[in-house]
């Protein structure tokens, strides 16, 4: 449902949503906004429904109760959770991008060149590792040039620095092309430093907030008592230095001593 009196800043906006296969019930009494150049991420335990509010706010389940408003000519781009590529087609990461934008090929340089990925232009698809293959997703997520980019767990299949790297290019997207992000998290002490809004979801929203008092929240703590403490810990990283594809720092000439600081 699209309505016009949205507020400005306003780019979806969920009041009372429920959702129900049959007789189970998947989510209920859902109310939140999506606001103009915010990180918001979704987090939550196995089964939570989180999966299931992407698709409500992407237009591709129909609420059982409530409303999902979004405004007027809104652009999302969408990156999910998994795609799989049959790997007996030879295809090239331009290919696979120009068939993703309706046969123009002319911004793929571009949108590789933003996700960082401009050298995996000419690649197979099918030998990208797992981080390449996440970026240049992204990059078909870009090409819709969005006002909301959605994101169906970013870093799945990624190791640890890939994520770490994925994460901050997220946040520097943001910063230089204005758009929100509305993701889906396990990486909670990842995800946790870049975010504005966390979100809490079982079913129903347990908690929300900034990172810092939602990691501090009784239903939040409860959810996951049997991860590690450092686990779901915030993390901060300072960024003085970048990553390449792979999440490895990149030494640069005029990178300060003592590079990566973690809190």
């Amino acid at each position: 449902m699209t309505q016009e009196f949205l507020s400005q800043d306003t780019l979806v906006a969920l009041h009372d949503v429920g959702l129900d296969f049959k007789s189970r019930r998947v989510l209920d009494h859902i109310s939140f906004n999506v606001n103009r150049r915010e990180i918001l991420t979704i987090i939550g335990p196995n089964g939570a429904g989180k999966s299931c509010l992407l698709k409500v706010i992407l237009g591709l389940y129909r609420p059982t109760r409530g409303t999902c408003q979004r405004a007027s000519g809104l652009k999302i781009g969408y990156m999910p959770q998994k795609l799989t590529v049959d790997g007996s087609l030879p295809l090239s990461v331009e290919r696979f991008l120009t068939l993703a934008n309706k046969g123009d090929n002319q911004p793929v340089d571009a949108v590789l060149r933003r996700v960082g990925a401009r050298s995996l232009r000419y690649a197979a698809v099918q030998s990208l590792s797992g981080g390449e293959f996440q970026r240049v997703l992204l990059a078909r997520a870009l090409l819709r040039e969005p006002d909301l980019l959605v994101l169906d767990e970013p870093a799945q299949g990624v190791d640890l620095q890939g994520q770490q790297a994925l994460y901050h290019l997220l946040a520097q997207l943001r910063d230089e092309q204005g758009f929100a992000i509305l993701m889906v998290s396990h990486d909670l002490h990842f995800v946790m430093a870049q975010t504005d809004q966390v979100l809490c979801l079982n079913q129903h929203v347990c908690c929300s907030g900034t990172a810092e008092s939602v990691s501090k929240h009784p239903e939040y703590l409860n959810l996951f008592a049997n991860d590690a403490v450092e686990d779901i810990a915030i993390y901060t990283h300072n960024h003085d230095h970048h990553h390449d594809l792979h999440g490895h720092v990149v030494e640069e000439h005029n990178h300060t001593e003592g590079g990566c600081k973690h809190d």
